[in-house]
């Protein structure tokens, strides 16, 4: 697989669970993303470290980690080749979860697929484990937002930034265009994944929640993620806006 591919696999993977993203028409489809904000866990081949050289063989370059305790996250900012959108990995940590949710996700997860588990596609098709049931679900999501969102998901795209600057328009005109088109922002930093750098403007687009079928066969609808627009504050700055995407405090040695 080349790294085309790779993004293009990426995409549709996203899309197919954010429809209401995929029908967007307000900019060129084929626009870049400005970062791909990528979700995993510290557990076997989804550890950060297992996953990183697959994304060295796709041309990514690791420039910056950044460590969030109090969001149990570790993250990796990725650059892409060219104007390609970068990648923001970020590792949940099970060691912040207690005990009991901690051992119902590595048992969920015990169950992976060897199979996906090896395959370099794996960040494409999220989920390897069966899916939980509603409890277990519950259970999760209770003790941290981003562990249920996992055992759902499993390691996947959860939310792409763009650039207004990219897009050609700001971020007020942007965010009319996307309440028009049925997507509510949010300018709180730590709706989303990570907390916001105060060097950019930021708005979050929860993307409507999406039916999904459990293991004892209940459906519920749940959230999974969203879409974020970005813009630099200092226009001068000829840093891209992924490189200042997320607070200076926040940034820990890159081993």
């Amino acid at each position: 697989m080349q790294r085309e591919e790779f993004v293009q696999q990426l995409w549709l993977d996203y899309v197919h669970h954010h429809p209401d993203v995929g029908g967007l028409r307000l900019w060129p489809v084929e626009t870049p993303a400005e970062y791909l904000a990528i979700l995993t866990l510290n557990h076997g081949p989804w550890a950060m470290e297992s996953l990183i050289p697959t994304l060295v063989r796709f041309g990514y370059r690791p420039q910056q980690r950044y460590g969030m305790a109090d969001r149990g996250l570790l993250a990796t900012l990725l650059s892409a080749p060219a104007h390609g959108g970068w990648v923001l990995l970020a590792e949940l940590q099970l060691g912040t979860l207690s005990r009991q949710p901690r051992e119902r996700l590595k048992a969920l997860v015990a169950d992976a697929d060897p199979k996906e588990a090896r395959s370099q596609a794996l960040l494409c098709h999220g989920r390897a484990w069966p899916m939980p049931d509603w409890d277990t679900y519950q259970t999760l999501l209770r003790a941290h937002p981003l562990a249920g969102w996992l055992s759902v998901m499993g390691p996947r795209i959860h939310h792409v930034g763009f650039d207004c600057q990219r897009l050609g328009h700001d971020i007020q005109t942007l965010d009319g265009q996307l309440q028009q088109a049925g997507l509510t922002g949010s300018d709180d930093r730590h709706h989303g994944l990570f907390p916001i750098s105060p060097l950019l403007d930021y708005r979050f687009y929860a993307t409507r929640s999406q039916r999904l079928a459990f293991a004892e066969g209940d459906e519920h609808r749940i959230g999974l993620g969203g879409l974020a627009l970005v813009q630099k504050q200092v226009s001068a700055n000829q840093e891209r806006a992924a490189e200042l995407l997320l607070p200076h405090h926040t940034r820990c040695e890159l081993t």
